[in-house]
């Protein structure tokens, strides 16, 4: 093949699945992806059910995936990651969502994902990313890179708190419910919960008063 010949091959298209439960966030990212030669947005979902059904339709090469699909579950999105590259050995997942902590970038990848990036990127670095999983590279923003950094760093058998965590902590041994919890930090009760879980899978604590327990043990509060 010419060297003309090779510029006039088009690029592969990389076939895409948007899977956030806010159909704004899918409906600017399609905006944004399909103005691309190289990448076409074939399906959509707000929910895992309705993200597997629609890839097992559409048969996409990537999805980007949000790890919060739900009211219920903060982190719905890690299971349903594991659940489609098992299902799905080829289909990359580039995580793209609002949470940032060191233990969720780690257990993205262990749960098959093959970047991760915060939805604060610019749209040139998330063009980057999904061509880099497309390539079947990694692909990780500056502040997903520095999490999973920080996470080499941190001993295995003492789980690591980020500072929004620790505060949230101290006021559980307090005593303070979600919404007080929230008040008193400025943020929303669902983001609280979000926190509080995350607390117990880090602590294996199998409620708010373990996780006290186990705090206090680490020496935290």
């Amino acid at each position: 093949m010419t060297t003309e010949q090779r510029a006039t091959v088009p690029p592969q298209v990389q076939r895409i699945v948007l899977v956030d439960d806010h159909a704004i966030v899918r409906q600017g990212l399609r905006t944004i992806l399909e103005r691309e030669d190289d990448l076409e947005v074939v399906g959509e979902a707000s929910t895992a059910t309705e993200a597997a059904a629609v890839i097992e339709r559409t048969d996409p090469s990537i999805v980007l995936l949000d790890l919060k699909l739900s009211t219920a579950a903060d982190t719905e999105g890690l299971d349903l990651c594991a659940r489609l590259t098992q299902r799905h050995p080829g289909l990359a997942v580039l995580v793209l969502t609002t949470f940032l902590d060191d233990s969720l970038v780690v257990e993205a990848i262990q749960h098959g994902a093959r970047g991760y990036v915060v939805k604060d990127v610019d749209t040139t670095e998330l063009l980057r990313s999904i061509r880099a999983v497309a390539r079947n590279e990694s692909a990780f923003d500056s502040h997903a890179a520095a999490a999973m950094v920080r996470s080499m760093r941190v001993q295995p058998d003492r789980p690591k708190f980020t500072e929004r965590e620790l505060k949230v902590v101290r006021l559980l041994a307090h005593g303070l419910s979600n919404r007080a919890i929230g008040a008193e930090l400025y943020i929303s009760e669902t983001t609280v919960k979000f926190h509080v879980r995350n607390i117990m899978r880090k602590t294996e604590a199998g409620s708010r008063a373990e996780v006290v327990y186990e705090a206090s043990k680490l020496g935290v509060i």
